[in-house]
């Protein structure tokens, strides 16, 4: 019971980093019908983002642990957020109305040239992030739980709610929602569609670049093809949860968490992928649509 108990934990930790992860994806499925596969490279820039600020502070000027994590996760959230928009604008725009094939054979191009620029400066080696969460435990028995996995996950839920209040309680949230069901009818109704897919191309890049700083912190330990393995985790959180479904895409990524810790704890590690697959196509067998089902309309 003890080890199911730190295995839960640790698996709730990791879960919220691929929630926020793949809402980024089921918000552009839904306004694009695309599968930003260059999205867990975002996450990946993220992360080094937020380690430049760290590495940048520790040999400057003291400054406080929260003045530190702050601008961390500032800077991977900006970075990542002004590269998402980019991305946008520079490599899916002008193939919008190309076939859909055409946007995700950009979208892989995408993916491998940020890999392989970041692999070409940092040397395709690994970086270690300062330790600059506190150690402190707020149970150090049997099952250990620190502050810092506290704060991490506590963050985490915070932009979740704060998403949900977007979407659902401003106007551009309505839009974006208004864009998925139609967005020949959404263009009619004078919504200005440009925008409104530069902004959720803005808002899932900061998640993900968020979530890079977080993955960082929690691990100590970055390297250039992070952002794939997490990208393809958080993907089969977003398809589990329904594609394009907010709500299902965050307690996916929950659920793809704590599947990855209870694998790693009583199986192996090195099995921790076989099985999270191996969840995934046994769940979208029973429902082809996901747990929670699709919330974007299907257009001809």
């Amino acid at each position: 019971m003890t080890d199911f108990l730190q295995y839960l934990v640790n698996g709730l930790t990791i879960g919220t980093f691929l929630a926020l992860i793949a809402l980024g994806y089921s918000m552009v499925y839904g306004v694009l019908r695309l599968i930003n596969f260059a999205h867990g490279d975002v996450f990946m820039v993220g992360s080094f983002a937020g380690l430049a600020v760290l590495t940048g502070a520790s040999s400057s000027a003291p400054a406080t642990t929260a003045l530190l994590i702050a601008g961390a996760v500032l800077a991977g959230s900006l970075v990542s957020g002004v590269l998402g928009v980019g991305i946008m604008r520079i490599a899916y725009a002008p193939l919008l109305r190309a076939p859909k094939i055409s946007l995700l054979i950009g979208a892989i191009g995408v993916s491998f040239a940020l890999e392989e620029a970041v692999k070409l400066l940092t040397h395709a080696g690994f970086r270690s992030y300062p330790h600059v969460l506190p150690q402190t435990m707020l149970l150090s028995g049997p099952v250990r739980i620190s502050y810092s996995q506290v704060v991490l996950v506590l963050l985490a839920l915070g932009l979740m709610f704060g998403l949900w209040a977007f979407i659902t309680r401003t106007v551009r949230g309505t839009a974006m929602r208004a864009l998925a069901m139609d967005s020949d009818a959404a263009r009619l109704m004078g919504i200005d569609v440009e925008r409104v897919v530069l902004t959720t191309f803005f808002i899932g890049s900061v998640l993900a670049g968020t979530a890079g700083v977080m993955y960082g912190l929690y691990y100590t330990q970055i390297n250039f093809a992070v952002g794939f393995l997490v990208g393809l985790r958080a993907f089969t959180a977003a398809v589990l949860g329904g594609i394009g479904n907010m709500v299902g895409a965050a307690v996916a990524g929950i659920l793809i968490g704590l599947v990855q810790s209870f694998a790693a704890g009583y199986v192996s590690s090195r099995w921790a992928d076989v099985i999270i697959f191996g969840v995934l196509i046994g769940a979208l067998v029973l429902r082809p649509h996901g747990l929670f089902g699709e919330r974007v309309a299907e257009r001809v």
